[in-house]
């Protein structure tokens, strides 16, 4: 025989456990990413970041400062090329100090003479090859500008997407929490149990605050982009994607990156190009043992009855100090181009490095994505609901749901920030970025999520091994420049 009032209060906690159920299986459905298992549309196709990169690279001081600078340097060409400027002298000559005698005597007279010096043959055109060399050098600054500006760009999108991502989290299981909260102090009131907070939890800091140290602290990435863009700072910037959305980067052949990485990277094209200005100014140093030629002529009249008279020559200067001045500048120029065929060596082993460590680490970084995709926030999800499960049947308590709560958000995150580590990589790959390669530091994998609770004593814990990238030697938790 049944008593009435004790069917009532048993109802009462199954309906109070399926509605808890049902807002705890919301809440992960609306926090788990949307293409978890594979990916999807690449970064660069993005719309938004499109749009912002049209804007930085219109609106970027910097860019328009090396473009400057490298218009200013062509125009040196033609300065180089041209003829020295002719000399006009105007003269004349008297006889006595008592007044003019133009006209009256011989030998006075006006004198109007013209002069134009002509470089050695070839001096003209190794003058401009020089300049456009260094021209083009400044052309490599331009370029690396253009390419820092859209990595900058791009890094800036990618922590606008993480920051909102996390937001989205955290405001997601801040509502569930309130919900879950209120149908538990339900349960707990009509079943005379003991109140939430028992579980270690403070009753004044909602669930979720331990999760946003997982989330960094992170400033506002709205305005810092928005001035990388030079935008207004209080512009609001729609982002329609989630981390979970971009297709991880492809790991690039070795050989045909080295190839790119080479061709492009603006620091290996100037050492090359100083070198082969070196070389240019090696010639032109030859070419001044050779003396520049100085034609003169004149007109000198005389006035009165006196015929005009005429003058004409050619003058060169005497390279009476070649030793000390034309053979040093040949050593100079020839020293300074071994300098700069060693900076580019310099520079292009350092290309290779790099590039060999972004390999090493995007590798690292995609199986670590593969593996939250395929294992960790798949079995993270199954602890959570293996904890909702056993709560709905009084087998736990409701701290062991929120500590496999908490574990799925240390997860996710952890896959966001995986997510843009890789794309990190990749942007720096196209950067040619010559800084140090680092990536975040990621914990075990889904360590919090795994070890469930005292009270579940469940077969649903997880291995806490740390993840390919963690292995690969990362140190740091904060995602510099790659």
């Amino acid at each position: 025989m049944s008593i009435p009032g004790i069917g009532r209060k048993q109802a009462f906690r199954g309906l109070l456990r399926n509605a808890l159920g049902f807002a705890l299986a919301l809440g992960v459905a609306l926090v788990q990413p949307a293409s978890a298992a594979s990916g999807g549309a690449e970064l660069g196709r993005d719309s938004v970041l499109a749009g912002l990169l049209r804007d930085a690279l219109a609106n970027r001081p910097e860019l328009a400062q090396a473009q400057a600078t490298t218009q200013a340097d062509q125009a040196r060409v033609p300065q180089a090329r041209a003829l020295p400027d002719p000399v006009l002298s105007l003269g004349v000559q008297n006889d006595g100090f008592k007044g003019l005698q133009i006209g009256t005597m011989e030998t006075s007279y006006w004198s109007v003479v013209a002069a134009q010096t002509f470089p050695w043959y070839g001096k003209r055109g190794l003058r401009a090859r020089a300049q456009s060399l260094g021209a083009k050098q400044s052309g490599t600054d331009l370029d690396r500008a253009r390419l820092s500006v859209q990595s900058e760009v791009e890094r800036g999108y990618l922590d606008l997407l993480l920051v909102r991502d996390q937001l989205r989290i955290l405001g997601t299981l801040e509502t569930l929490w309130i919900q879950a909260e209120g149908l538990s102090r339900s349960r707990y009131e009509s079943s005379r149990e003991p109140s939430p907070t028992s579980y270690g939890r403070n009753s004044k800091e909602p669930a979720p605050a331990a999760a946003l140290g997982a989330c960094g602290g992170r400033p506002a990435a709205s305005p810092v982009l928005n001035r990388s863009v030079g935008r207004a700072f209080d512009r609001p910037i729609p982002t329609a994607v989630s981390l979970g959305d971009i297709a991880d980067p492809p790991l690039p052949d070795s050989s045909t990156a080295e190839a790119d990485a080479e061709a492009r990277s603006p620091e290996l094209q100037r050492a090359r190009l100083a070198a082969e200005q070196s070389g240019a100014l090696v010639s032109l140093a030859k070419k001044d043992y050779f003396p520049d030629l100085t034609v003169s002529g004149g007109l000198m009249p005389r006035g009165g009855a006196f015929e005009p008279m005429w003058q004409a020559g050619v003058s060169v200067p005497l390279p009476l100090w070649a030793g000390s001045k034309q053979s040093q500048a040949v050593r100079e120029y020839r020293l300074r181009g071994q300098a700069a065929e060693s900076s580019a060596e310099t520079i292009r082993r350092l290309v290779r490095q790099r590039l060999e460590e972004r390999r090493a680490m995007l590798t690292a970084l995609l199986q670590t994505n593969r593996l939250y995709r395929s294992g960790v926030l798949i079995q993270s999800d199954a602890t959570v609901s293996s904890a909702m499960a056993q709560y709905k049947v009084g087998k736990v308590p409701f701290a062991a749901v929120l500590e496999a709560l908490s574990g799925y958000l240390t997860d996710l995150v952890g896959f966001y920030e995986s997510v843009v580590a890789a794309q990190r990589i990749d942007i720096a790959q196209h950067e040619v970025s010559l800084d140090p390669v680092s990536g975040p530091a990621l914990g075990g994998v889904g360590g919090a999520s795994m070890s469930g609770s005292s009270g579940m004593g469940t077969a649903s814990a997880r291995t806490g091994s740390a993840p390919p990238a963690a292995a690969a030697g990362s140190t740091s938790s904060a995602m510099p420049k790659m």
